[in-house]
């Protein structure tokens, strides 16, 4: 428990002065990227933090200049920063609507672009989600899902959302299958003490949609390069 109060020390440490000073730098300038490039240094302190090391796979799989949707699997509330803070370049984030509500960070998942979405199915709100998705990549952003769109309680895969697919075969994007595990030991589900380990995140070669017929077929190559990146165990 001592080193989960460290993290969270240092990150309230570090995310309060610079909310402070960076949101209103990005509302008076219309530049986020201050902002978000803090959040990503502000992720990586908190994870060197609480003695975790980030073992990255496969990065040079990402194509250059191309907006992007990362597909990932998740087992652990460490995997977004993690995750997002060795991506290249920006990405806005699909994420649950709650988290949009939160004080100071929800703020600034909304100046970030991040996408909020809902987890009951509602068909409106998925259309919604898409049309912003397809608003952020013409931008020029790219985009991390969460494909299973909740934590595995146990850490086999879960069965995939429909939403990302209807995005991926809307613009056309290259899809990046993304393998996160060790996480779930470090930071178990229902659980707040951080034990310190390695998280692993392996970058798998792009998907073009246009190779695949449904978004049946692209759901089902996604999560066979997930699958792969995985301990057997983990695969469901």
């Amino acid at each position: 428990m001592i080193v989960s109060l460290l993290v969270f020390v240092v990150i309230v440490a570090l995310a309060l002065p610079a909310a402070l000073v960076l949101i209103p730098f990005t509302l008076l300038s219309g530049n986020v990227k201050p902002l978000y490039a803090t959040g990503i240094w502000i992720a990586r302190v908190g994870i060197r933090a609480g003695g975790i090391r980030v073992r990255v796979e496969g990065r040079e799989n990402v194509p250059a200049g191309r907006a992007c949707i990362f597909m990932a699997n998740h087992v652990s509330n460490l995997d977004a920063p993690a995750l997002i803070s060795n991506l290249p370049g920006r990405t806005s984030v699909f994420l649950k609507r709650s988290l949009m509500k939160l004080p100071i960070l929800g703020y600034a998942f909304k100046l970030g672009e991040f996408i909020p979405v809902d987890r009951d199915g509602d068909a409106e709100s998925a259309r919604l989600a898409v049309a912003d998705g397809l608003r952020v990549l013409s931008d020029g952003l790219h985009i991390t899902t969460f494909v299973e769109g909740r934590r595995s309680s146990d850490a086999r895969l879960l069965a995939f959302k429909k939403g990302p697919f209807y995005l991926a075969k809307d613009s056309g994007a290259p899809c990046i299958p993304i393998s996160i595990y060790g996480t779930e030991q470090i930071l178990p589900r229902g659980s707040s003490r951080i034990q310190p380990g390695t998280a692993h995140v392996v970058f798998h070669p792009p998907l073009d949609p246009a190779n695949y017929s449904t978004r049946e077929e692209l759901s089902a190559a996604v999560r066979g390069a997930i699958a792969s990146g995985l301990p057997e165990w983990m695969r469901g």
